[in-house]
């Protein structure tokens, strides 16, 4: 191989031994890239913030192993990146703080929360109905719940400490749902509301709203609106719209710069601001005709 730049021969073979389980095969490939130096390491970070799961988690893998990576610039080059995935964001934005998390379990625990989801499924059921079977997954059989007690706790907000601790907040929770129903192929939407956040179905007559953070309460848009209004916040039909990926990866980091910064930790909340601000300019730069 070409010590400079893979050929598109080898690349499709490495590609194929990405996800290989074999020692042998892992070994291998770890010697490859080791020779290879920072044509490997470009190679890895192309995948990992490529969106594809099934080729992003083993890249990381391998970048974390070969210490070819470093967190906070991997999450800053998915910003710039606009390659907005959720699982993938989630992901990169827990090891900015957890650097050795295991993606790959965190992303086998969604698997199985999905597949549990598939064996309580008795078709032809509507959405609503399949949401149903997720909430007594997520929520009954598995003890996923708002964390009220110790709300601003900053490990809420992270993808992987949800999915070991079974608590969050709305937010967390939402991101949570959302994963499972995308492996179900459920066409689902964040929600990101004043003050609050849902996922909303819009495949109905009427849009459907599900509270994660209230074992997933269905909401009609008159209760999202009285909720809102309990709340001392005048609705307005937008606040009904589908958020953006880009905003609910950048309304984590604005939550764990406010959370941070109450918990006394000056360091980690200008971390999470910087990556608010990254987001933010990113999107002007984009934006601009």
């Amino acid at each position: 191989m070409d010590h400079d730049q893979p050929n598109l021969e080898s690349r499709e073979a490495l590609l194929g031994l990405l996800d290989d389980p074999s020692p042998a095969v892992r070994k291998g490939l770890l010697a490859h890239f080791t020779a290879h130096g920072p044509a490997a390491r470009d190679f890895l970070e192309a995948l990992a913030k490529s969106g594809d799961r099934l080729l992003s988690v083993p890249a990381r893998g391998y970048l974390e192993e070969l210490k070819f990576t470093d967190p906070v610039a991997e999450f800053v080059g998915f910003i710039r990146s606009l390659n907005y995935e959720l699982e993938t964001g989630a992901l990169l934005l827990s090891r900015t703080v957890f650097p050795n998390i295991d993606a790959g379990a965190c992303c086998e625990q969604l698997d199985a929360l999905a597949a549990r989801c598939r064996e309580l499924f008795a078709e032809p059921l509507s959405i609503r109905e399949k949401c149903r079977v997720l909430n007594r997954v997520l929520f009954h059989e598995h003890g996923f719940r708002g964390n009220i007690e110790h709300y601003t706790d900053p490990l809420n907000s992270y993808l992987d400490q949800v999915l070991a601790r079974r608590k969050g907040t709305p937010l967390s929770l939402s991101i949570v749902y959302l994963l499972v129903a995308q492996r179900l192929g459920l066409d689902l939407e964040p929600v990101g509301l004043p003050g609050h956040f849902m996922v909303g179905c819009y495949l109905e007559d009427a849009p459907l709203f599900i509270d994660p953070f209230e074992q997933g309460a269905f909401r009609s848009p008159e209760e999202v609106f009285a909720f809102l209004k309990a709340n001392k916040v005048s609705p307005k039909v937008s606040d009904l719209a589908p958020t953006p990926v880009r905003e609910v990866l950048c309304r984590t980091c604005r939550n764990l710069a406010h959370h941070y910064n109450l918990a006394g930790d000056a360091a980690r909340s200008k971390l999470f601001a910087g990556f608010v601000e990254e987001f933010e300019e990113t999107h002007e730069r984009h934006a601009q005709p």
